[in-house]
């Protein structure tokens, strides 16, 4: 019932806030490991979920972990999605982790990487047990600063544009440099009630 109506109760990244105003907040988040990969979505026409399952086997959220350990992990939120474009246009069950991040190719090429952010425990990426599937890449990720703003209700592109266009603006204004792509943090399974949806919004600044 708590999914249904947007309480969030599993685990989320650790941050800081740095600055906050009545438009978006700046956030600073420690360093993580991540599980990625790489796929072309016209390969995988017959798999809506692209790469989601194989991470999800990796981590054991559809079953049996395709991984070399044993050892059961809190899942985690966000799921995040990175949409990167050029300037101009043994078994280790680790329950389901967040975020979430799927990345365009910056050369449009269509090729999408997505990654699944692994719990606190996994301090760096020798810790993570390691997949099965040669798809998947443990990586790590460094100290990340970002501008976020957060919404509710259903997401869609004119959304995401229309809320990344603005904070891009708001943060711009007050000084701020953007350096990156925005990412688009989704808290609640697709079940949730829209209203009671949390969504965020990502700017990568200086």
């Amino acid at each position: 019932m708590g999914l249904i109506l947007g309480k969030i109760t599993v685990e989320t990244p650790k941050h800081e806030i740095l600055a906050s105003t009545n438009d978006y907040e700046i956030r600073k988040y420690p360093p993580s490991v991540i599980a990625e990969v790489t796929y072309n979505p016209s390969e995988m026409k017959d798999n809506k979920d692209g790469g989601f399952p194989i991470l999800a086997n990796y981590i054991g959220a559809l079953g049996k972990p395709q991984n070399t350990k044993s050892e059961p992990v809190a899942m985690t939120a966000p799921v995040i999605t990175q949409t990167q474009k050029p300037e101009n246009p043994s078994s280790e069950t680790i329950a389901m982790t967040a975020p979430v991040i799927t990345k365009q190719d910056s050369n449009d090429s269509g090729i999408v990487t997505m990654q699944f952010i692994l719990p606190a425990k996994y301090s760096k990426a020798e810790d993570a047990p390691k997949p099965l599937d040669e798809r998947v890449v443990i990586k790590e990720e460094g100290e990340k600063k970002f501008g976020v703003v957060k919404f509710s209700g259903f997401v869609n592109d004119g959304i995401v544009k229309e809320k990344v266009e603005r904070l891009k603006n708001e943060l711009e204004k007050d000084g701020y440099k953007v350096i990156g792509d925005y990412l688009l943090a989704r808290y609640n399974p697709p079940w949730t009630i829209p209203f009671l949806r949390t969504n965020e919004v990502f700017l990568p600044v200086e």
